[in-house]
């Protein structure tokens, strides 16, 4: 899938490693670096936007220089990132990670260092969802062929592929929607009957935890969709979020492996979370859950969400405190003993191949972690400082620089505007670089899809704000109303993808030129 920029059509601009106009600064130097120490793991700097930047003084940004890029180089930089763009999505195509990890020799069955002879089984079923869900259903089915019997998988609408025997179900995402409980009951009912001669493999990606969505008995879907708005507008990550989830679903927190018992169970996993924890991937469906009603009712506190609960869903969690109902399935619970959970694709693998194209394009390289955590526009401000050292002194690698970041910011939402935390960080990132022509920041979704618009993300750069006030645009006035979508929509700094079937979280590249 190709991305493009609003400002440069896809096709535009030169591609390739050509360098001209790009000399290293004088200043110290290092060798090209491959991955930074992992002790750099998050970023969570408070603070607002006005102490944050050089370039901000009082309520407006100070004057912008005049451009110093033609066209031609402008457009040049555009398409080496979505260079960069295109090699980190191609590295984390779900159907290939299947085939990569999903082996058949004839009637044996490999995955995850365990073999299965297919000749034991009468039935084999497929279940599970997410965003790449619908490609993973497809590798399946090259794989096993006739072999299966039935499944269906919950998907995100739009990111949808053509299966034989597999029904793909589109249903609402992030807010869950009926067609996802209706899908979900419907693995629950496939599963009803099932025993030792039986083959369960559930295809899990990022987005499962609101597509698969299968409410206990006395919550009501719209009492789920009201609790995941207000933690959504909360700030909560993603984390949080499923702690809570768990213990309102009959199909997260181990609620899957439960109902496919005493199946052999597969579970592939396509991770869109930081370090690819198993428990928190889709909120965990088919392994144990490490987290408690207690937990669940800290996160909401935490986020001053107590008295917005909808009283079905704090009697259930007031009952599960007093040990009145049972917690989740817990590490050494029999319904996980013939499990097998394996996770074919994540941030890291896309971080790691975006590093190696910009190797082949010419830029001196950092991954500089995979955990980055934060307020967006926070984040943004650091991303900002490390672009304007490597100007300053080279460091920490030199020019023609490309810093990979991965991981999930999150946005407090303070305004009524449209946007998604890859479209506030680029924004917010245009205004620290404000005067730096040579840095560009770009931050991506993924999966296509930042926040409830069509973008996957955003590019800040020194020129953001030039172009903003040309335009009669100002960049503050539209952070402070969090519509950083209609901001970069109009200065042509979008980045849109269209639904990408594939989810490994975000990914940000810090350019210098």
């Amino acid at each position: 899938m190709s991305a493009r920029s609003a400002s440069t059509p896809a096709g535009e601009g030169r591609r390739g490693g050509k360098r001209s106009g790009l000399a290293t600064r004088p200043g110290r130097t290092r060798p090209t670096s491959g991955a930074a120490p992992r002790a750099a793991r998050s970023f969570c700097a408070q603070g607002e936007l006005a102490r944050a930047s050089t370039h901000y003084r009082g309520s407006s940004v100070t004057e912008p220089r005049s451009t110093v890029l033609s066209d031609e180089e402008r457009k040049r930089r555009r398409g080496l990132a979505r260079e960069l763009v295109n090699a980190a999505l191609a590295a984390v195509d779900p159907a290939k990670a299947v085939r990569k990890y999903l082996k058949r020799e004839g009637d044996t069955l490999s995955v995850g260092g365990r073999s299965y002879d297919l000749r034991k089984y009468k039935r084999i079923l497929v279940v599970g969802g997410g965003k790449a869900s619908a490609p993973m259903a497809q590798a399946v089915e090259e794989i096993l062929g006739d072999r299966l019997t039935a499944g269906i998988i919950n998907v995100k609408y739009g990111y949808t592929a053509p299966t034989r025997i597999v029904e793909i179900n589109q249903a609402g995402h992030p807010i869950p929607d009926e067609k996802g409980v209706a899908g979900a009951a419907r693995m629950a009912e496939l599963l009803r009957d099932t025993t030792p001669e039986d083959l369960v493999i559930a295809l899990i990606s990022g987005g499962g935890s609101a597509l698969m969505v299968l409410p206990v008995p006395g919550i009501s879907l719209n009492d789920k969709r009201r609790l995941t708005d207000a933690m959504l507008r909360s700030g909560a990550n993603i984390n949080e979020m499923n702690a809570v989830r768990k213990h309102l679903s009959g199909i997260k927190g181990g609620g899957l492996a439960k109902l496919a018992y005493p199946a052999d169970l597969i579970t592939l996993m396509l991770s869109d979370v930081i370090g690819s924890p198993l428990d928190v991937i889709a909120s965990g469906p088919t392994v144990p859950d490490t987290s408690t009603f207690a937990d669940a009712w800290r996160v909401l506190e935490s986020h001053d969400l107590v008295d917005e609960l909808p009283p079905s869903i704090a009697a259930r969690l007031k009952a599960g405190l007093a040990g009145e109902i049972p917690d989740t399935p817990k590490p050494g619970d029999p319904v996980f003993a013939k499990a097998c959970n394996v996770v074919i694709s994540s941030n890291e693998i896309a971080a790691a191949a975006t590093v190696q194209r910009a190797r082949e394009l010419g830029m001196n390289t950092l991954l500089l972690s995979t955990f980055v955590e934060g307020e967006a526009r926070e984040v943004a401000r650091v991303y900002a400082a490390i672009a304007k050292e490597i100007i300053a002194s080279g460091n920490p690698i030199p020019r023609p620089a490309c810093v990979v970041a991965g991981g999930e910011t999150t946005v407090n939402v303070r305004g009524k505007g449209l946007g998604g935390r890859n479209q506030e960080l680029a924004l917010a990132a245009g205004v620290y670089l404000n005067g730096y022509p040579d840095a560009m920041i770009l931050a991506l979704g993924t999966d296509g899809s930042d926040g409830p618009t069509d973008a996957a993300g955003g590019i800040g750069d020194g020129e953001t704000v030039l172009r903003a006030k040309q335009l009669g645009l100002d960049p503050l006035k539209y952070l402070s109303n969090n519509d950083s979508y209609h901001f970069l929509q109009q200065t042509g700094d979008l980045i849109v993808t269209g639904p990408t079937n594939t989810n490994v979280n975000d990914l940000s590249f810090i350019l210098v030129f």
